[in-house]
């Protein structure tokens, strides 16, 4: 069977910055009619900088939807007519100050394929050097260097809970361990 959901009228409900909310008219597998709300983003890159002493250089940033601080590796969107790589490069250097060193792709996340169109790709940055951090004008970051085995159990204990964090740092435990 094909379980393909055909689209029939894309309403765009609103048109944001980042965001772009719609709710589509659509056909459901077997004929019916539906509709599916979702938001359309451009995609996003995040960093897992590793340094040669097996320390991941991270982020602590407040989240204003979750009203908290989060502790996460260096992220961001993808700018318009950006690679995501170019993203993951700019994004490491604006939030850390890294610079240069290697950049090796693990994968992509799809963040809630539910209602989001978000795809994040996940890169480990080896052999960077130290510079001076330029965050966006209204970011807020502190680094954090901590293990990387003490950011697995900070994960398995439940106090980093961002998603793309969570995936991208046992995704680096588990390919470092092959």
């Amino acid at each position: 069977m094909d379980f393909t959901e055909k689209t029939v009228k894309e309403n765009l409900i609103f048109d944001g910055r980042i965001l772009h909310l719609y709710k589509d008219d659509i056909a459901l597998p077997n004929g019916h009619p539906a509709f599916r709300e979702y938001i359309k983003h451009q995609g996003a890159v995040c960093v897992v900088p590793l340094t040669e002493a097996n320390e991941v250089i991270l982020v602590e940033q407040y989240r204003y939807p979750m009203k908290c601080l989060t502790l996460e590796v260096p992220a961001g969107k993808i700018d318009p007519g950006e690679t995501p790589l170019q993203g993951a490069i700019r994004e490491l250097e604006e939030e850390t100050g890294l610079r240069g060193g290697n950049l090796r792709p693990i994968g992509e996340l799809y963040t809630s394929p539910a209602i989001l169109t978000e795809v994040i790709h996940m890169y480990i940055a080896t052999g960077f050097t130290g510079g001076d951090q330029h965050p966006d004008e209204d970011e807020f970051v502190r680094i954090v260097t901590l293990p990387l085995a003490e950011v697995v159990q900070k994960i398995l204990t439940g106090e980093i809970r961002d998603a793309k964090t969570q995936a991208a740092i046992l995704k680096t435990a588990m390919l470092l361990q092959q």
